[in-house]
């Protein structure tokens, strides 16, 4: 398994649009270009970049013409082998990716001050339990929140699978007789990710490794200040 993550920055904007956005299909230029937000636009545009790259390690050569999206908006390729899940939040993109048949998807969360007890709707009575009974209840929220979102990503059927209607117990819950096994993996410092997929991790290696936007600047022989 691999993960690869990557920063964003305000002032290689320019450099990437100029750069990159040629390579992808018209319909994804224009709506990338309609976001408001600086950070917007270039999450995104990183998140495909770090796809390219992912599916490159497995040696697969990426067409983002062919790039499809499910009823639920998880992506996927046709007539490609290797899995993958994509989430951002904050100034991080991160994506997840196997050559396993497995499904598998990634939850990334920034931890900044929330209202914890608004979501307790959201919340089973153990899940409440827990977090308001923690030293550190909004550090717990996002660790239980990543969970389920990893959980559900992998399933590839997003919010339509209410969060009160599962629990992550011991890293593993079933949803429709199916289970999926969850992994925290740790990368930058006020982040909290979470990884899931069908199976059981296994003793095998995830590689983990950040993309700055220098590296991919320089993939393409361009020196900016």
């Amino acid at each position: 398994m691999l993960l690869l993550y990557s920063e964003i920055q305000e002032a290689k904007q320019e450099f990437l649009l100029d750069i990159y956005l040629g390579i992808f299909p018209n319909s994804y230029k224009e709506r990338l270009l309609r976001y408001q937000r600086w950070q917007d636009i270039q999450l995104s545009l990183l998140g495909r970049l770090l796809v390219k790259e992912g599916l490159s390690y497995f040696g697969k050569k990426v067409d983002f013409s062919e790039l499809m999206f499910n009823e639920y908006d998880k992506p996927y390729f046709q007539n490609n082998s290797i899995q993958f899940n994509i989430s951002h939040s904050g100034e991080l993109v991160a994506a997840i990716f196997t050559n396993e048949q497995v499904d598998i998807g990634i939850d990334i969360e920034k931890s900044h001050d929330i209202k914890v007890a608004e979501f307790k709707s959201q919340m089973t009575p153990y899940e409440e339990q827990k977090i308001f009974n923690s030293e550190y209840p909004q550090q717990e929220f996002f660790k239980y929140w990543t969970q389920k979102e990893a959980v559900l990503k992998a399933m590839g059927k997003g919010l339509s699978i209410p969060l009160k209607s599962f629990e992550v117990k011991n890293n593993i819950t079933h949803i429709d007789d199916r289970a999926f096994f969850v992994s925290k993996i740790d990368l930058e410092k006020e982040y909290i990710c979470h990884i899931s997929k069908s199976e059981e991790f296994n003793n095998k290696e995830i590689i983990v490794r950040k993309i700055s936007i220098e590296e991919f600047l320089n993939m393409k022989n361009i020196i900016t200040p």
